[in-house]
């Protein structure tokens, strides 16, 4: 099979789908590596060290999608690309579709094969591609949320692990999946007040158990939400439905309630954010204030570590990037169901029951 590697085209995103490690072990197994150039460098990685492993390096991401059979990205299929997909074509990235109508659609008109990264999903409910992303981003949202409580970037001044003698900021987490405990851990390490909310008594006692003193478990219910967020410091948003659109659970009148200068990370913005005033931000403009609260809402939170992420990353996708590529995608998703479920769209039909929910277009069960 002939494997594109796009260079990310998505504001201040570096990171690259495949390491020069992944690309020698796909040349291993018989394939044609495409590499756009200049794709690496953002993640440390030169034309050179590809082309030393097998990879031909490509001038345009035109002549990658032009002359590969499965094309692969980090963040979404952008509108600039939208013309370049072609029926059949496979495209192995994360999607994101259930908060973008015009991605969906253009992947539809395309009748291209959409895998995405974010739905592949393993008995019990483990989202094995979406996990190392989560990682970063929940503990890239402690930084963000520390640097920006800081008064020169507009916070209330709070140092987010005290002093002795000065209490830490209280950090209230929404959601006890990957992002809220990386997020807890990170919060826990510099010595904040933490709060963790979920609405499984199970996951909470799990927590209970793992977490250290200063990491306090409640269950969710609109009300504890309202009762804890009028006193937070920082809330971080790290609710996730897979697939689906994130529930809005922090309405516009709670964020009223908070201290002026606290920070709030939505780290679901992906799927549309969890919290009521979220809208997309970009690692050059990243916050924006409603009620004298800096709301953080950047779409590509593990872009701000490109070398970290990508190598994380591909540990990840490599071994489902040389099944589809081995045995092409129908043979390879019939023997994985967790790979199955990645399937988004193909031949022109939305076959992700979550997303085609969301969006109000027509479902059409996966036929493989």
């Amino acid at each position: 099979m002939r494997v594109g590697i796009l260079k990310e085209i998505k504001s201040q995103e570096n990171r690259v789908s495949m390491t020069p490690a992944g690309v020698e072990q796909m040349v291993f197994h018989g394939h044609t590596v495409l590499v756009e150039k200049d794709a690496g460098l953002g993640s440390g990685f030169s034309n050179e060290e590809y082309s030393r492993v097998g990879a031909q390096i490509i001038n345009t991401s035109q002549e990658i999608f032009a002359q590969s059979d499965m094309v692969m990205h980090v963040k979404e299929i952008l509108p600039s690309e939208y013309s370049l997909l072609r029926e059949g074509q496979i495209v192995f990235t994360y999607l994101h579709l259930a908060a973008d109508m015009e991605q969906t659609q253009a992947l539809m008109n395309s009748k291209c094969v959409a895998i995405a990264y974010e739905t592949v999903e393993l008995p019990g409910g483990r989202l094995p591609l979406l996990q190392p992303m989560s990682e970063v981003a929940g503990r890239m949202s402690i930084q963000e949320a520390a640097k920006y409580l800081e008064m020169p970037q507009g916070g209330s001044g709070t140092l987010i692990g005290g002093v002795p003698g000065v209490a830490p900021a209280k950090v209230l987490i929404i959601g006890g999946g990957v992002v809220g405990i990386n997020s807890a851990k990170m919060a826990c390490g510099l010595g904040a007040d933490v709060t963790i909310m979920d609405i499984n008594l199970e996951r909470l006692r799990y927590l209970s158990d793992i977490m250290p003193a200063n990491c306090k478990q409640v269950m969710f219910s609109p009300w504890s939400l309202r009762e804890e967020i009028k006193h937070a410091d920082v809330v971080i948003g790290a609710v996730l439905a897979a697939g689906a659109k994130a529930p809005k659970l922090v309405t516009n009148d709670m964020i009223a309630t908070m201290k002026k200068g606290s920070v709030m990370v939505d780290v679901a913005i992906d799927q549309g954010g969890c919290f009521e005033s979220s809208r997309p931000t970009t690692h050059k403009e990243p916050i924006f204030y409603l009620h004298d609260v800096i709301q953080y809402c950047v779409a590509n939170i593990p872009g701000a570590v490109p070398r970290t992420s990508t190598l994380a990353l591909t540990n990840a996708t490599l071994p489902y990037a040389i099944a589809i590529a081995d045995k092409g995608w129908k043979k390879a998703l019939k023997e994985d169901p967790a790979l199955a479920k990645g399937l988004n769209v193909c031949d022109g039909k939305l076959v992700y029951e979550a997303v085609a929910h969301d969006l109000n277009l027509p479902y059409t069960p996966l036929d493989i």
